[in-house]
């Protein structure tokens, strides 16, 4: 049974950094595409940053530049550092696998198992 559980949330102030992580159990994706999303209240869900096979991010407008995201394919785990952090950025941050791709993907129908997510607060 595949099992992906982030770790790192919790409460910063604005301008402060966080470094989520999430261990995979189950299987390895360490040819595969992994991503980083997040759900806002009242918001629909959002894509953060898709790491590829070959250990390649790619962000959207709104972190890149703020956000890193990297892999460590001999503990199995892919983690996302936030640096200079809004309260913009508040949300329940999810960390996902695709057994399909191995390139970017930055669609969630393009990923399979997921993450019960991790709440990330930035306050003002």
């Amino acid at each position: 049974q595949v099992q992906l559980v982030e770790s790192g949330g919790g409460l910063v102030q604005a301008g402060g950094s966080l470094r989520l992580s999430c261990a995979v159990s189950g299987r390895t994706f360490s040819s595969s595409a992994m991503g980083w999303f997040r759900q806002a209240p009242g918001k629909e869900r959002e894509f953060v940053a898709c790491i590829n096979w070959s250990g390649s991010g790619v962000y959207p407008d709104s972190v890149k530049g703020r956000f890193a995201i990297s892999r460590d394919n001999a503990k199995n785990t892919v983690n996302l550092q936030m640096n200079s952090l809004k309260p913009e950025d508040t949300a329940v941050y999810y960390c996902a696998a695709s057994s399909k791709y191995r390139g970017y993907t930055w669609t969630e129908d393009e990923y399979d198992y997921w993450g019960q997510g991790t709440q990330v607060t930035v306050s003002s």
